[in-house]
């Protein structure tokens, strides 16, 4: 009897375990195929988390057209893509240029066919107190960070209005709400993103087009990365670096941590909410200067 109660608890148990995987499989499933037949654009997609989201967008099945000024870095991210068996194109576009933002959103949505998800991402960052940034540093901040987005949301509009809505996502930031010493462009030029989407959003709310920002903590990515340092001490910043400053998930975040945050607003679990900022920074002590590791210099 003991023996057949053993039968039992181990065929049970094989049983269960066949159950969750099936789920697991079927939530796999289900994810990779969450965006098929979507057309998605990416702006600022050669790195960081833009990146980050134009791979994860393609691996849940959308259709990705992507831009950065970097050809070689986005040619490299194309053809990541594609071997992992995903769609994407990558066009040469600069966001400060408006011909060159209308002719990538064009040629994106005359590719696929279609336009339903638009991710405006590219920016760029500077630290520096205002009175030493000058004229052309300023303009350019805001022509990448506030202008780019403007003349994005422009040319997307018509080819979402077309596929009967979608949504538009922005990259603002944490310090479009709370700055820090040094940021009077970078986080003038966030602020300005996020009334953008503000008003785009009722002005396209009733066409059936949602407009949101999402605004990223601190992130590993080159904007604040020092350049030259060294792998193993990056890796070493990061780790006593988190707990100084997120003091509710003590570590940097991640660019797949925002791409995964973007594709949940994008899908239709988030089909109520439009006009907001959505802020993703891991409980980042923000509103003052960052503490230092020892020994390390502030990145950025």
């Amino acid at each position: 009897m003991g023996e057949a109660v053993g039968r039992r608890a181990v065929l049970g148990g094989a049983a269960a375990a066949g159950v969750a995987m099936l789920a697991a499989n079927t939530a796999t499933a289900r994810e990779q195929g969450r965006f098929a037949g979507k057309v998605v654009l990416v702006t600022g997609a050669t790195s960081g988390i833009g990146r980050a989201t134009a791979i994860a967008f393609a691996a849940a099945g959308a259709k990705v057209g992507f831009c950065g000024r970097r050809e070689e870095l986005g040619r490299e991210v194309e053809r990541e893509i594609r071997r992992a068996g995903g769609e994407a194109a990558y066009f040469r576009a600069d966001v400060r240029i408006p011909e060159q933002v209308q002719a990538f959103v064009d040629g994106v949505a005359g590719r696929y066919g279609r336009l339903d998800i638009a991710f405006n991402n590219a920016g760029i960052h500077l630290g520096k107190p205002l009175h030493e940034i000058s004229l052309d540093e300023w303009e350019n901040v805001q022509r990448t960070n506030a202008r780019g987005v403007f003349l994005s949301i422009k040319h997307e509009v018509p080819h979402l209005l077309k596929s009967g809505g979608g949504v538009i996502i922005c990259t603002a930031s944490a310090q479009a709400d709370q700055t820090r010493p040094g940021h009077a462009a970078y986080t003038s030029s966030k602020r300005a993103v996020q009334g953008l989407v503000r008003a785009a959003a009722l002005d396209y709310g009733a066409k059936g087009i949602r407009v949101l920002s999402i605004d990223p903590g601190t992130i590993d990515t080159q904007l604040v990365r020092p350049p030259g340092i060294p792998d193993d001490q990056w890796a070493q910043f990061k780790k006593a670096w988190g707990p100084l400053n997120v003091y509710g998930l003590p570590r940097m975040g991640e660019a797949t941590d925002i791409a995964s945050a973007v594709l949940a607003l994008a899908s239709p679990d988030f089909g109520y909410l439009t006009g907001t900022s959505v802020l993703v920074d891991g409980g980042l002590n923000t509103g003052r200067p960052m503490t230092m590791p020892p020994g390390f210099t502030p990145p950025g």
